[in-house]
């Protein structure tokens, strides 16, 4: 080498002409076309000091604390379409690894991304969606290091799927887990609820909804660090992703055998997703989310928890809306012999309402 250091930041090459615009097969076969595809629009968009090495590995020495640990998750993302209000496929690929990662005490440090794309998808449509991801791991402070791309046969709309992992550092001391919630805690929900799954579903079939709604897809890790510095005796979160806050709820319930009470009165939706969810005769607490956290406190910290969610622009919706109950404390349900493990909905008239998680996603490729 000459005592030359090799520089692979290559300057971006134009796209060979005469494709419309437009994604072909010929750019997943792994020849020029995709090398083309890459150096023209993926590789300028997410340049780092990592993926610029191009290997087929990110590789680097992450320097762990004594009683440090790492966390690693996966997702795969399918949504039509593929814009909408509030974000998009490249945000909302980005926005759940770092959010997976953040639920479970980790602060995330790198993620990967890996595109399929449908033939004939345009090209100014993946720069959007490869802009919109960098956007995103700008705004929760990491990196996209490595990834792939697919190209397969058109189905008609000319769509692109994402598959993302990403890697985490959980530090010392702290432990988020089911088995630590205890009767008398109180559940919290950090950003009013539902918008993601009305918005999409709006999007999609051109319903023109009073009001503004719009996504909520965004990093959540610079509220959980900060929260979880102000209560770091926080027994549990989770992301309200699919299967919506009733989801969550239910595998609180299942999983370890205390009765889970919510409060209708006190769940935060916006007047226009309340509206629009009316319309539809679809419950809120089903419908997914993509900037909603589920925090699981003593009782004795909710309010300060709430306070300290509060005091984030993430959280500053959120809210008190149910408990954990002890087997024998749930009222006149107990009557009925209902066996411990259930969830249920304090409504708004006064009666309660057995809750159950979605048996299916009701508003399909969401998420």
């Amino acid at each position: 080498m000459n005592g030359r250091i090799l520089d692979l930041k290559r300057p971006a090459r134009p796209l060979t002409e005469g494709f419309d615009g437009r994604v072909l097969r010929a750019h997943g076969g792994g020849g020029s076309a995709t090398r083309d595809l890459l150096e023209a629009i993926v590789f300028p968009r997410l340049s780092n000091l990592r993926l610029d090495e191009r290997g087929d590995s990110a590789v680097w020495s992450p320097e762990l604390k004594p009683g440090e640990r790492l966390a690693f998750t996966t997702d795969a993302f399918v949504v039509t379409p593929l814009e909408f209000p509030g974000g998009d496929l490249g945000r909302l690929a980005v926005c759940g690894t770092v959010n997976d990662l953040a639920v479970s005490g980790a602060r995330p440090q790198a993620i990967s991304l890996a595109l399929i794309l449908e033939e004939g998808l345009p090209f100014d449509t993946l720069r959007r969606l490869v802009d919109s991801a960098r956007s995103a791991a700008e705004e929760a402070g990491v990196e996209i290091v490595t990834g792939d791309t697919k190209v397969i046969e058109s189905r008609g709309d000319a769509g692109c799927f994402a598959v993302t992992s990403g890697i985490g550092v959980i530090p010392s001391g702290r432990n988020l887990s089911l088995r630590k919630i205890r009767p008398g805690d109180a559940i919290i929900v950090t950003a009013s609820i539902a918008n993601h799954g009305t918005a999409i579903m709006a999007a999609r079939d051109g319903i023109g909804f009073s009001g503004d709604i719009s996504s909520d897809a965004m990093p959540l890790n610079g509220l959980v660090e900060g929260f979880l510095r102000a209560v770091p005796d926080t027994r549990f979160l989770r992301d309200a992703t699919r299967g919506g806050v009733s989801g969550v709820v239910c595998e609180v319930a299942e999983s370890t055998e205390h009765n889970v009470r919510l409060r209708e009165s006190a769940l935060p939706i916006r007047p226009g997703t309340r509206a629009a969810l009316e319309l539809l005769w679809l419950d809120p607490l089903d419908v997914a989310n993509e900037g909603v956290l589920i925090a699981i406190v003593p009782g004795t910290a909710a309010n300060f928890a709430l306070e300290a969610l509060r005091s984030d622009p993430a959280g500053r919706e959120a809210a008190i809306i149910g408990s954990i109950l002890d087997g024998s404390n749930h009222g006149d349900l107990s009557r009925n012999d209902m066996s411990r493990g259930h969830a249920e909905l304090e409504t708004s008239t006064g009666g309660r309402r057995i809750l159950v998680p979605p048996y299916g996603d009701k508003l399909p490729r969401i998420c």
